[in-house]
Formats: C-alpha cells, sequence, structure tokens
C-alpha cells in the first residue's frame, strides 16, 4: 500500500524526535512492503521566522493531500517571554486543529513493566493502569470569544460549546469504551458552568443508547484527585479542551516520564499523531530528548490512520524491547544514557530484524 505523509517537525526538539520517528516508519514500511512518500512541512515558530504565519497555506495544504500528519513539537522561548506577540507559534496548532477538523485528542495512559519504579506513584497504584482520554479539541474556551475591555485591565475568554460538538466527541468515547473494559466516564464541572451542564444533560441523554457501558460523572477536581490515586479504576475518560489539555498532563507522569506518551489527532480530515510533550528548547541539538513518545505516535499513526495493527504492534515491541534492555536516553536512564539518534537507530534496527 502507498501511505502519503506529512511531515511537521516543528520547534526545539521536534526535528530530532521526528527524525527519530521516521526511522521507525521506513522499518516498517521496508518490513511489511508497503511504499512510502513523504514530505516537509513548515509549523510554529520555524514557520513565523520563514513565513510569518504559524501554519502557512502550504502547510495546510500538504495535510490535507496526505494521509496522515506526522508532528513534533510547537513553541519558543522568545514567544513565551513576551506576552505582547502579536503572532505566536501556538496559534498555527490550534489553526491546524481548525482547519483539519480535528475534534478528538486520543491519549493512551499506560505503565512500562521496566519503569514502573520511575513513577511518582508507588507500584501498587499504577501497576497495570492502562486507560484512555479523549478530548475535545475545536471547542471550548480555546477557541471562543476572548479579549480586553477596559482599555486592557479587564481580560475575558467565553467557553462555548454545542450540542453537537458534544455528541461527536461523546459517541467516540462510547465506540473507545465498546472496544476496551467498557467504562466511560465523563469528566465536566456541572455544580459552576452552564456549558458543563449542558455536557453532563447530553450525556445522561445518551447513555441509555450505550446499556452494555457503565457510565460514569466526576467533576473535573475530582477527576484531577482520583488519576493519582485510583489510576487503574479508569478505562475511557472523556472530557472537554480545557480539562482534558490539564488532565492529560497530569496524567502522563503515571508512566514515570513525560517523554513516553503518544496521542493521536483525528476528526473529519487528515488526522494528526505526536508526542505529548512540547518543545523542550533547552535540549534542542544536544541530542539527548527521549524520542519514544514521537516513536509510539508513528505506532499509533499506523493504528488509527492505515488500519494496519500488526505494524502498529511492531513498533510498539521494539520500543518495549529497548526499554527493557536499557537503549534509553538521559531523562529515564539509571545506568548509560544514549543519544536520541542512538535509541532511534536501534528501535528502527530492531524492528527490521
Amino acid at each position: 500500500m502507498k501511505l502519503n505523509i506529512a511531515i511537521l517537525p516543528g520547534d526545539g526538539i521536534g526535528p530530532e524526535i521526528v527524525e527519530q520517528a521516521m526511522k521507525s516508519v521506513v522499518a516498517v514500511a521496508n518490513k511489511f512492503g508497503h511504499e512510502l512518500s513523504y514530505e516537509h512541512g513548515l509549523t510554529g515558530a520555524t514557520a513565523i521566522d520563514q513565513v510569518g504565519d504559524p501554519y502557512p497555506e502550504e502547510t495546510h495544504n500538504l495535510c490535507m493531500k496526505s494521509d496522515a500528519v506526522l508532528f513534533g513539537a510547537i513553541g519558543d522561548p522568545k514567544f513565551d517571554n513576551n506576552p505582547k506577540a502579536k503572532v505566536r507559534p501556538e496559534q498555527g496548532l490550534l489553526a491546524m486543529r481548525k482547519k483539519l477538523g480535528l475534534y478528538a485528542n486520543i491519549r493512551p495512559v499506560e505503565t512500562f513493566e521496566s519503569l514502573i519504579h520511575k513513577s511518582p506513584l508507588r507500584r501498587e497504584l499504577v501497576e497495570g493502569a492502562d486507560f484512555v482520554c479523549i478530548r475535545e479539541l475545536t471547542g471550548g474556551i480555546y477557541f471562543g470569544e476572548k479579549g480586553r475591555k477596559d482599555n486592557g485591565n479587564t481580560a475575558y475568554d467565553t467557553n462555548t460549546y454545542t450540542r453537537e460538538e458534544i455528541e461527536r466527541i461523546l459517541k467516540l468515547g462510547y465506540e473507545f469504551a465498546s472496544k476496551r473494559n467498557k467504562k466511560l466516564t465523563v469528566v465536566d464541572k456541572a455544580n459552576v458552568l452552564e456549558s458543563s451542564r449542558l455536557w453532563r444533560e447530553v450525556a445522561q441523554e445518551m447513555e441509555p443508547n450505550y446499556p452494555d457501558i457503565e457510565t460514569e460523572y466526576m467533576f473535573v477536581d475530582n477527576a484531577a484527585m482520583q488519576i493519582i490515586q485510583w489510576p487503574k479504576n479508569f478505562d475511557v475518560m472523556v472530557t472537554e479542551n480545557m480539562f482534558g489539555d490539564i488532565l492529560t498532563d497530569e496524567a502522563s507522569v503515571i508512566t514515570g516520564s513525560l517523554g513516553l506518551l503518544p496521542s493521536a489527532s483525528i476528526g473529519i480530515h487528515t488526522s494528526v499523531f505526536e508526542p505529548i510533550h512540547g518543545s523542550y528548547p533547552q535540549a534542542a541539538g544536544k541530542d539527548i530528548a527521549n524520542p519514544i513518545a514521537t516513536i509510539l505516535s508513528a505506532a499509533m499513526m499506523f493504528e488509527y490512520a492505515f488500519n494496519f495493527k500488526e505494524e502498529g504492534k511492531a513498533i510498539r515491541d521494539a520500543v518495549a524491547d529497548s526499554m527493557a534492555e536499557g537503549i534509553v536516553t538521559e531523562d529515564i536512564a539509571e545506568g548509560k544514557a544514549y543519544k536520541t539518534s542512538e535509541v532511534g537507530d536501534w528501535i528502527a534496527e530492531y524492528i527490521a530484524k
């Protein structure tokens, strides 16, 4: 099969980690007899510096004509430290989500046996933890009306959701739960927020349509606590944009490293696969960044964009063995620390063999 992939390295460590993921993609394509075609595009601070736009039209067109997008990271300190900057790298990420219709972010949270001791939580709490966070990605406070008034001394951001947006993401949540352990946790703040009350209202209307799935409702503050106290109690969690942004970063520590977790953003057009971590500019160009989350994002790309389960498993097996053998970067190494490129080479060679 011919695979058309758009490569968006982005900023900071993005180019390095995407390069390592592509080594695995090439190895899998060769191993399973797929014809691979890929093209690079600009995004983020790099795109602002070169063309003045964090998500240029040329990049969008590339994404639209591709079967999948492999994305690195966005962000640069020169924008973070300038609150008056009119154009920011993160605007490119939001534009990409909106234009591609990426309404759902899928973040699996699972532990690796060889790294459980790296988790800040006790072994008995995290061992066997395996759940999926589904975050609504194109609505809510990040996309609502925002602005300043009173000579700039009052700022506002509006959290807006429509019934259609909520039904769409809940339907996806129920579909995931039906293929897993048949439990869906709907996270909101319905005791305070009107938008959350609509979320809960819609979920309660949909619940009877899925009688074989246990549906539970949880306020976001309680969910934040329970993710740490009883992570094994979750199967599929679905929530709105900002809550999901915060909770998924919190859940990432369960594994022991932010550098291990992949994600998929799916929706109306081309799906995007990316690590959940940021651009880590302090490590850029040093060959020390952990590429595993990006490599696992490539595994998700094979599974979700192309429905190639065996190809995805080949990458996952290689990653699991690399960690078991201690072929890891300095953030999780206990003995010798390997370079980013060395980890990428080892995993690709393992796949090839």
